[in-house]
């Protein structure tokens, strides 16, 4: 049995573990993390049980004396084709009609770093103002930012819900954490996705973050709108949505975010007067 370390990760070291005829990915961290691989096990369960997207199949979490650490089926993941991409927006679509009766998920999980909250919520709008953007501005106050993002935070929780009043999204599974950097193809061109941060929510979240760092093709906007076409309303909530994660990576890494944070709520308020 041998140990080949993985890079490419932000939160947890990695390995491939090679057995005589099989082999492992192993996520480490540290020892007070298993939660948080807990919460990334329960949702490849999710996620695999739809049958409609390939993930990694969970095999166990826990913890040793000195880290926490995840157990996956190895996959030999490569780039994606055009083929994977359309496969990938029709499968998506396919994920997205899972339904529940209400927003959020059985438990917390985390986006990256930082804990991201699922209470069961029966309005999409109250549960996006109170779990994702107020609890990223507290987060964002208790490092220091503080002045003109709170403000104009405050602003657009008391008004964001006013893109809400022709649009009831259902309650859909989503990836929670879908860029380009989540998502590949394995040896047989079907695509995978990976490193989830699961919940129930309104399926245009996951759509708006595939454009945020970009490296989704047409073919699978395309694909996914052929399955399942997005509400016209979608071009202005997708900059709401993108703010929650741009908030996150000013909680994450720093003050490089931070005007990029204004500038995305500026432009809200400005199409909400």
């Amino acid at each position: 049995m041998s140990t080949h370390p993985i890079t490419g990760g932000d939160i947890n070291s990695a390995f491939r573990l090679q057995g005589d005829s099989k082999a492992y990915f192993i996520k480490l961290n540290h020892a007070n993390l298993e939660a948080m691989f807990a919460a990334e096990f329960a949702g490849l369960q999710e996620l695999a049980s739809t049958q409609t997207l390939r993930v990694p199949l969970p095999i166990v979490y826990g913890t040793t004396q000195n880290h926490s650490f995840l157990v996956l089926e190895y996959l030999a993941l490569g780039a994606s084709s055009r083929k994977s991409e359309c496969l990938l927006g029709q499968q998506l679509a396919s994920l997205h009609q899972q339904p529940k009766a209400y927003f959020g998920w059985g438990t917390d999980n985390t986006i990256g770093r930082t804990p991201q909250f699922n209470q069961c919520c029966a309005d999409w709008p109250i549960f996006w103002r109170e779990q994702r953007l107020k609890t990223q501005l507290e987060f964002a106050a208790k490092q220091g930012y503080k002045g003109n993002l709170q403000t104009l935070g405050e602003q657009l929780c008391d008004g964001f819900a006013a893109l809400f009043t022709t649009y009831q999204p259902q309650p859909s599974l989503v990836h929670g954490d879908l860029w380009a950097g989540n998502v590949a193809a394995d040896q047989q061109g079907r695509p995978v996705i990976f490193d989830p941060a699961c919940y129930y929510g309104d399926r245009e979240t996951d759509l708006a973050m595939t454009e945020l760092f970009g490296g989704f093709s047409a073919d699978f906007y395309a694909a996914y709108q052929d399955v399942w076409p997005l509400d016209e309303g979608y071009g202005i909530r997708k900059t709401l949505y993108n703010l929650y994660h741009v908030l996150n990576h000013l909680n994450l890494f720093g003050i490089g975010y931070l005007r990029q944070a204004e500038n995305i709520m500026a432009k809200l308020l400005a199409e909400l007067r």
